[in-house]
C-alpha cells in the first residue's frame, strides 16, 4: 500500500510562492514575510519629548521546500508552528533573552526557525534526521538567508530514535542553553522517540530550556463519536511522566505576531526546563 501524501495547510492561506527556479524538480521557493522590531537602543525622543517608536523593518525568509510529501518526509515542508516559534524567537531576541546563547533546534526541517534564532543568538545547532536530503536542504536555505544569519551556524544530524550520541553532537549539546522545536508531533512512534530525546537532553548539564510549538490535529473517530487530537493526547500522556524530572509549563500566546499566517487556536506552546538541583 503506497504511503499517503500530505500538504501543509499554509500554502492555501497566503501566497508565499515565488517564480524563482528551485534547485530540485518538485520543490518550490517561497518567501515568508515578517516584521523585525528595531533594537531598543534605537528608540529616540521627538521634539515634544515623546518616545518616537521606530517602525519595524520588513524582512523575508526565503525557503526552498516541497509542496507535498509522504508523512515520513514532512520535514521537507513548512508548517504553521514554525511561524509561531518564529514569533516567540523574535520576541525573546528583542528582549535580549537570546543574546550570547547557543540554541539547538530539533527536527528543524527546512531550517526556518533556526534562521530566525540566528538573528539574535551566539550560535545555532540546526539538527534533523539525515534522510530525504533534509540536511542538504537546510544548508541550501542557510545560503539563501545568509544576510539574516548573524550567529555561528552549524547543521548536524540528530535522530530521535537514536540517543546514543557521538562525541561531536554530545559536545554541542553540553554547550547548548536553549532548545527549540516546532511541529514534530505527527506520529505516535515519533512522539515517543522525541520525548525520550528531550528527557535525555534536558538531563545533560548545564540546565537547559526547551520551547516547543505544535498544532493539535483533529480526526473524527467512531470510538469517541467526536473529533479528537490523538497525537497531542499521546504527547500529553508521555509528557506527564516527565514532571518529576522536568518543569513543564504551557505558555500563553500573548506576544506579538511578526510573521504573516493564521495564528489558529489549535497552536500550543510548551516550555520545558531542567530542574535545578538544590
Amino acid at each position: 500500500m503506497p504511503e499517503h501524501t500530505v500538504t501543509s495547510e499554509i500554502y492555501e492561506e497566503f501566497n508565499y510562492k515565488t517564480d524563482t527556479k528551485p534547485s530540485k524538480a518538485g520543490n518550490v521557493i517561497s518567501e515568508f514575510p515578517f516584521l523585525l522590531p528595531k533594537e531598543s537602543s534605537n528608540c529616540k525622543f521627538d521634539k515634544d519629548d515623546d518616545l518616537d517608536i521606530e517602525r519595524p523593518q520588513k524582512e523575508v525568509i526565503k525557503i526552498e521546500h516541497s509542496s507535498k510529501t509522504k508523512i515520513s518526509l514532512v520535514g521537507l515542508q513548512v508548517w504553521r508552528g514554525a511561524f509561531l516559534l518564529g514569533d516567540l524567537l523574535i520576541h525573546l531576541g528583542h528582549t535580549g533573552a537570546l543574546s550570547g546563547k547557543t540554541v539547538m533546534e530539533l527536527g528543524a526541517g527546512t531550517g526556518i526557525s533556526s534562521f530566525v534564532a540566528a538573528i539574535y543568538a551566539k550560535k545555532i545547532i540546526c539538527t534533523d534526521i539525515d534522510v530525504g536530503g533534509i540536511l542538504e536542504l537546510i544548508k541550501l536555505n542557510a545560503k539563501y538567508n545568509s544576510k539574516l544569519i548573524k550567529s555561528q551556524f552549524k547543521v548536524m544530524p540528530l535522530d530521535f530514535t537514536n540517543i546514543d550520541w557521538d562525541r561531536a553532537l554530545l559536545d554541542e549539546i553540553k554547550r547548548t542553553d536553549i532548545i527549540i522545536a516546532a511541529d514534530v508531533i505527527y506520529d505516535d512512534d515519533v512522539t515517543a522517540a522525541f520525548i525520550s530525546t528531550v528527557q535525555k537532553l534536558l538531563k545533560t548539564k548545564p540546565p537547559k530550556t526547551l520551547y516547543m510549538v505544535l498544532e493539535k490535529r483533529y480526526v473524527f473517530t467512531i470510538e469517541h463519536m467526536d473529533s479528537v487530537a490523538p497525537c497531542y493526547e499521546t504527547f500529553l500522556t508521555l509528557l506527564d511522566k516527565l514532571k518529576t524530572d522536568l518543569t513543564l509549563e504551557q505558555l500563553p500566546l500573548d506576544f506579538p505576531k511578526y510573521f504573516t499566517y493564521d495564528r489558529v487556536k489549535d497552536l500550543v506552546l510548551w516550555k520545558i526546563t531542567s530542574k535545578q538541583k538544590s
